[in-house]
């Protein structure tokens, strides 16, 4: 089991660096046909556009959106719900398996998930804080009578923590019981752990799995356009262009709660645990930070956050640890996008979420972070698997399709700053405990 945990993480530190390939890819890039030229991103952009004008379009005849165009986007739904369940599952309880090594790091490993789970938390209730202060959803009421929604009586909160843990093993996942099936994959990673050897087979199994859902929801992410025009068109045709006024209100709301995540929980916690000058931290950071802006994808920015990391000071012991787990584990920035879009979903369907299931998009997000590929583009999929852990509609990931890229961008930076600031805390932790242990020694 630790041979295939090193050859993974071997694999996913090799990755990013494949630098040869990806300059002949773009030697070879003036060579392509235009539109494998354009990203996945300006096709999304193109694909709303396109969906905006078909909508206007057809505003006399959105029967005809809702019959011939519309089918593009319920088959992008129910591809996403399809692959969401399985890659929660395989994908954390690998994670939670490859965390066998914090046996060997001990307490390092301990502070790094306890930072990196503390800091979520702080992210999500940021970003659900920020939306309902500042209204994200102000200035539109979509109507709802069309959508799959039965609004339920809000359960208490004591039902709430044990309507968490299922009693079945099939029926959470047969029913996209997000919060239920995470459950399952924290008790069947920890088990695979408790069983060592004799679960070798599983581990690869469940890796290989992991790997399986991973490129799967990649395939999904590349047709998103047929998907956001064929949601977005019906929507414009039956309702008109006002629809889309509030996402420069969504985009604002949320890099406002990013960088506030920045400024305060980061900065604060550099300041306490790391005893460093917030500004120094983000000065040295800001390399990392972007190139996390342009690239959007975590993982690709790992080499860079690591020189950053080991400039400011940290031990290759705890930044070799830390900055790869946080790639997996540490999404704060997509833990924002997802309280803020939530939110903003909701209002704009007309529907008000209890504190219940907002505590429920905290809990989801928390745990559902070790499950989020650092990848770009991987958001949405997450989104739609907290839509549905409150109920919110799933459709309502057309709606901020458009500008994913633009908010990706920023909770890109917040994601690798955030692991760069517990780099430095647990790190200089770690210095002060060996540092105390050498006194008691001399004494």
């Amino acid at each position: 089991m630790t041979d295939d945990k090193e050859a993974r993480a071997g694999k996913a530190q090799s990755a990013p660096s494949a630098s040869p390939a990806d300059g002949a890819a773009v030697a070879d890039e003036p060579k392509k046909p235009w539109f494998k030229r354009l990203s996945l991103t300006t096709w999304i952009f193109i694909a709303l556009a396109l969906g905006v004008a078909a909508g206007l379009a057809l505003q006399g005849t959105p029967e005809i959106a809702d019959t011939y165009i519309k089918p593009l986007g319920t088959i992008f739904l129910n591809l996403i719900k399809m692959i969401v369940v399985p890659l929660v599952l395989f994908s954390i309880i690998a994670g939670v398996v490859s965390l066998e090594d914090v046996k060997k790091v001990g307490a390092i490993g301990g502070k790094t998930i306890v930072f990196y789970l503390t800091t979520t938390a702080f992210a999500v209730t940021l970003g659900l804080i920020f939306a309902n202060v500042m209204n994200v959803g102000a200035g539109y009421i979509l109507p709802a009578e069309d959508l799959v929604y039965e609004a339920k009586e809000a359960p208490s909160f004591i039902d709430t923590i044990v309507n968490i843990f299922p009693s079945n093993f099939v029926q959470p996942m047969a029913d996209a019981t997000m919060l239920q099936v995470i459950v399952i994959a924290l008790v069947f990673g920890f088990g695979i752990i408790a069983a060592g050897k004799k679960a070798a087979i599983v581990v690869e199994f469940t890796n290989a799995m992991s790997d399986v859902c991973i490129k799967v929801m990649h395939g999904i992410i590349m047709i998103a356009p047929f998907g956001v025009f064929g949601l977005i068109t019906p929507v414009i045709a039956n309702n008109g262009p006002e629809v889309l006024a509030p996402l420069l209100w969504l985009v604002v709301v949320a890099y406002v709660a990013m960088i506030c995540q920045i400024a305060l929980v980061y900065s604060g916690i550099v300041k306490v645990f790391a005893r460093m000058s917030p500004l120094k931290f983000l000065k040295n950071q800001a390399p990392a930070m972007g190139f996390a802006f342009a690239s959007a994808s975590s993982v690709g920015v790992l080499p860079l956050n690591l020189e950053c990391a080991k400039k400011m000071g940290a031990s290759d012991e705890v930044a070799s640890f830390v900055l790869p787990l946080g790639a997996t584990i540490n999404m704060d920035g997509t833990a924002i996008y997802q309280g803020v879009c939530a939110i903003f979903i909701a209002q704009v369907f007309g529907i008000d979420l209890t504190i219940g299931q907002q505590f429920t998009i905290v809990l989801t997000a928390v745990l559902a972070s070790i499950g989020t590929a650092g990848v770009p583009g991987s958001g949405m999929i997450m989104l739609a698997m907290v839509l549905q852990s409150v109920g919110l509609p799933v459709e309502g990931v057309a709606l901020v399709a458009g500008v994913d890229r633009i908010l990706d961008m920023m909770r890109t930076v917040v994601n690798i700053t955030g692991d760069a600031a517990v780099v430095q805390s647990v790190d200089a932790i770690q210095k002060r405990s060996y540092a105390r242990k050498e006194q008691k020694l001399a004494a």
